[in-house]
């Protein structure tokens, strides 16, 4: 016997409502949040020692380095002093660092997020993620904490608006 409570709805519940609610008028609603969000995309260029190859690859590699503990300090006591999370603080920083490299102003950046946002499903095993994109306005003169107040912002709007899948926001942005 298990020890775990029965489910009370099971994943193609979910799946079922999903397709159910995003529809109609919550649908155009969330389509039209995104549609103005990222409107007038620009691709970020990246000074690399290699140029782009004629034929997009998708080749990539990862990274991988340790945070010193003083700094994800110094970073998580400024975004509690802010009101933001230390995910937005990270943010924040990573795009100063694209903006230093890049010195463009408008950013984008795609992150993941758990899509767990219904008490129904919080026990339910299945993949929930959707990807959600921050966009942000830098200039050479702005503070680290006022670009941290735009992503704070930036990022608690679309957490409101993430109920659209990723997928169908692109297909509506061709």
């Amino acid at each position: 016997a298990s020890p775990l409570q029965p489910l009370k709805i099971q994943y193609t519940d979910y799946a079922l409502w999903q397709r159910q609610w995003l529809k109609g008028r919550v649908l155009d609603q969330q389509t039209n949040y995104w549609k103005q969000k990222l409107e007038n995309p620009t691709l970020l260029e990246l000074p690399t020692d290699f140029s782009r190859p004629a034929q997009q690859t998708f080749d990539g590699c990862q990274h991988l380095f340790n945070i010193e503990s003083g700094l994800s300090q110094a970073l998580q006591k400024i975004a509690s002093q802010h009101g933001a999370t230390p995910f937005m603080a990270f943010i924040a920083a990573f795009k100063i660092l694209l903006f230093r490299y890049s010195r463009q102003q408008d950013i984008f950046v795609g992150t993941p997020i758990a899509g767990r946002h219904h008490v129904e499903i919080e026990d339910l095993i299945g993949l929930f993620i959707n990807t959600q994109v921050i966009r942000s306005e830098l200039t050479p003169d702005m503070s680290f904490t006022q670009l941290l107040h735009q992503i704070r912002q930036t990022s608690l709007d679309a957490f409101a608006h993430q109920d659209l899948p990723f997928e169908m926001l692109i297909q509506h942005l061709n």
